[in-house]
């Protein structure tokens, strides 16, 4: 019976524990979410680009979690390729695809963001947006 009550004990420390992390984790980031939530995304006109590859960055917030770095292709005043060269955070393949795709097919950056994902989303766009203002005529 003692062994069963040390038991519980620990565990219900340890979930205090996990349950403390986690709200200081939120309370942590929660200015880098907001920010990113408000992270404004330019009007680029896709029609006035100048072939090329262009890198563009994005620092990613105070907390530079979602840093990240494009190459983004122009050709024939297309984007016809963006490609993820460095990143914080592990998104898979299929998100990257998805955001990147939608933005090739509207040759705008104004699309939607991947659902769940929206500062992320916002954050990877940004990066493009910073390569197409030097793609700029």
């Amino acid at each position: 019976m003692k062994r069963k009550g040390k038991f519980r004990v620990v565990i219900t420390v340890l979930a205090i524990l996990v349950l403390i992390g986690a709200a200081a984790c939120t309370l942590f980031t929660a200015n880098e979410r907001e920010e990113g939530k408000n992270l404004p995304i330019a009007v680029i006109d896709f029609k006035n680009l100048n072939d090329g590859a262009y890198i563009g960055e994005y620092e990613g917030g105070m907390y530079r979690l979602r840093a990240n770095k494009v190459q983004v292709t122009v050709s024939s005043g297309r984007v016809t390729d963006i490609e993820l060269l460095e990143h914080k955070e592990k998104q898979p393949p299929e998100f990257t695809d998805k955001l990147y795709g939608r933005v090739m097919k509207a040759q705008s950056l104004q699309v939607d963001a991947v659902s769940g994902a929206t500062i992320t989303s916002k954050a990877y766009l940004k990066s493009v947006e910073n390569a197409l203002i030097k793609a700029g005529k």
